[in-house]
């Protein structure tokens, strides 16, 4: 194929996703390059694709200019030039990687660099929709990986009618984010919904089926026993996609390492999103990259701005549909966690828990500011405690701290 160069475009983004399509709803004339042949979407709103309740065109972004189903290359610092997969060839002023995250494979035995049929993961919206095909009332599911997404998708497989186990190597789910009380709750609720939860669980690898294009059969556990499945989704967590930066020889740690103005170690080229590393963090949230990509906007504008670190919040809706064939509580189970809910010594724990209305709130307080909580429930205090939080404000020395757990936040 014809190598074809255009004209430098004063911004480039490598990536479109939620930070590459924020980044270029705000600057004027940046050139989009995408690899997944979609328009932009909301990644976050991707179990409610799989569970039926949304089509993918509910959760599209606002339109953006995007050059899709083109992947780069390579990188060439010194011309500034990005290579593409279809031999073009686009200068720029300025680059900015929004490459994301890959999902992480186990190393499992059974699973190759070509998945078995019925192995999915559950990362971008062709997942999702190949996950939804695939699913049937009555199908086995064992979903790996208790964590938010793994919660996630094994709710929605759950609303789909799919008989499900979801499999967690730690001591509880959701463990970045949750306290072993919270988790206890959250677990009974996915029984309540049918799912079969597996804790302190490691899974070893997967039995396929002989043939042609092996079908996943069974996940073995490392107790030697086999849980039946015709369906395995890998929630295991995701990785920094870095190649790019790397090959280009830019400085990458867990991440691409940037600064405050998100400029990597070439000044031509800043990086935003689940691919950054800033200040020894890669956030890996929506609600930092949408942060980062607001502060680059500024910082490519001309504009003082800089970039502090996000301080996010994590919600998840829990709904009891009917159609999961259990009996549940009434109404959605709604979940907020935030900053570190695990107390060090000398915090102060302030706890409220009602068994009876299934509501649970817990705030640890360090010193005269809040370091994080989770609740439960009725999350009408949360919008008030989580900008106390994000803002870093001190707590008036004249309240009751446990005013904190009130519907106003104490305040």
């Amino acid at each position: 194929m014809r190598t074809q160069t255009e004209n430098a475009a004063r911004v480039v983004v490598i990536g479109a996703g939620m930070a590459g399509a924020r980044l270029a709803a705000r600057v004027p004339g940046v050139t989009v390059i995408g690899e997944e042949a979609h328009a932009p979407y909301n990644r976050v709103l991707l179990a409610e694709v799989l569970a039926g309740r949304y089509e993918p065109d509910v959760i599209a972004l606002p339109p953006t200019e995007v050059r899709r189903g083109v992947r780069v290359v390579r990188i060439d610092r010194a011309d500034r030039l990005v290579h593409c997969d279809d031999g073009s060839v686009i200068g720029y002023e300025r680059l900015v990687l929004a490459t994301g995250s890959n999902p992480v494979l186990p190393p499992l035995r059974g699973l190759g660099h070509t998945l078995p049929d019925g192995v999915h993961p559950f990362r971008t919206l062709d997942d999702c929709l190949a996950l939804r095909a695939a699913v049937r009332p009555g199908v086995r599911a064992v979903v790996i990986g208790g964590g938010l997404l793994g919660v996630s998708a094994a709710r929605a497989l759950a609303e789909c009618g799919a008989q499900v186990v979801l499999a967690q190597q730690g001591e509880h789910l959701m463990e970045r984010q949750l306290d072993s009380e919270a988790a206890g709750m959250l677990r009974r609720h996915l029984e309540a919904l049918g799912v079969e939860v597996h804790t302190e669980c490691r899974v070893r690898g997967l039995r396929c089926a002989d043939g042609d294009a092996p079908a996943v059969r069974a996940v073995e556990l490392a107790d030697g026993y086999e849980l039946e499945a015709e369906i395995t989704v890998l929630a295991c967590g995701v990785r920094p996609r870095t190649g790019l930066a790397q090959a280009a020889g830019l400085e990458v740690r867990k991440g691409v390492v940037v600064d405050d103005e998100l400029r990597t170690s070439d000044p031509y080229i800043h990086a935003v999103g689940d691919c950054a590393e800033h200040d020894g963090t890669v956030y890996g949230l929506a609600g930092a990259a949408l942060e980062q990509a607001d502060v680059l906007a500024e910082v490519l504008a001309g504009r003082p701005a800089r970039y502090g670190g996000t301080r996010a919040l994590t919600r998840l809706t829990l709904r009891s549909p009917s159609a999961a064939g259990a009996t549940v509580p009434a109404g959605n189970l709604d979940l907020a966690a935030f900053g570190d809910s695990r107390p060090m010594p000398g915090d102060d724990v302030i706890r409220l828990a009602d068994a009876t209305r299934g509501a649970y709130r817990t705030v640890v307080v360090r010193g005269d500011r809040l370091a994080g909580g989770v609740l439960f429930g009725d999350l009408a205090a949360v919008g008030t405690l989580a900008r106390t939080w994000q803002d870093d404000d001190p707590l008036p020395a004249d309240m009751s701290l446990l005013h904190l757990l009130t519907n106003d936040g104490g305040f």
